[in-house]
């Protein structure tokens, strides 16, 4: 990621380098958690994962991801707020949490309804959640494409300042309040980025900053 990644990254210092915080971001590339990681390491930060647990059922990635520290998510199940349960423990141990509040890569790249989890685990914990929008990686690998690797591939990171949830706030407003925040740095990201499309790549990628708008829960 550090070498074969073009990087642009803005407003790093909202990433506090101790104690618990939520980063949440857009979702368009399979890449998206290794950018979140690396530029959490920037700021000397381990970052924990809520991850979809079925990767944690296939060989050695499930291995990989339980060693790191990563917490299982079962989306759509009772179990779901397990998960949180164990978010909350890694929040109280003082950790770097990192969630895609829309729980999956979005298809047309606007950021998507966010499901509530993200909002319940600030209100729950007291932690505040910085906004991130995340632009380029989905040039390399996107869902429903064929990988396309190659080097000095554009990423450009803007990261917003953080926000909270309070414990009596209405949950769906916080979400739509949270996805609001992350889609005002995806629009930023948008606009910043320094590339257009290689020959034979085709503009599919490409996206006006003024679409990221949120879709709202309610």
């Amino acid at each position: 990621m550090h070498l074969g990644v073009r990087w642009t990254i803005e407003g790093l210092d909202n990433i506090p380098t101790s104690g618990a915080v939520i980063l949440a971001s857009n979702h368009v590339s399979y890449l998206d958690p290794l950018a979140l990681g690396y530029i959490a390491t920037k700021r000397g930060r381990r970052t924990r994962f809520l991850t979809k647990d079925e990767l944690f059922a296939r060989p050695l990635l499930g291995g990989i991801l339980d060693r790191c520290g990563m917490i299982p998510v079962s989306r759509g199940s009772s179990a779901a707020a397990g998960s949180l349960l164990a978010a909350e423990q890694s929040l109280a141990a003082g950790r770097c949490v990192a969630v895609f509040p829309e729980g999956t890569i979005s298809l047309d790249l606007e950021p998507m309804v966010g499901k509530t989890g993200t909002a319940r685990l600030a209100a729950t914990t007291g932690v505040p959640i910085v906004p991130i929008g995340l632009w380029g990686l989905h040039r390399i690998l996107f869902k429903g494409r064929k990988p396309r690797w190659r080097p000095g591939i554009a990423e450009v990171v803007m990261v917003g300042a953080p926000i909270t949830v309070d414990p009596g706030d209405d949950i769906a407003l916080a979400t739509d309040r949270i996805m609001d925040a992350v889609c005002r740095q995806v629009g930023r990201a948008r606009a910043a980025y320094p590339q257009v499309p290689k020959p034979g790549e085709g503009d599919w990628w490409v996206r006006a900053p003024e679409t990221a708008v949120v879709r709202s829960c309610r």
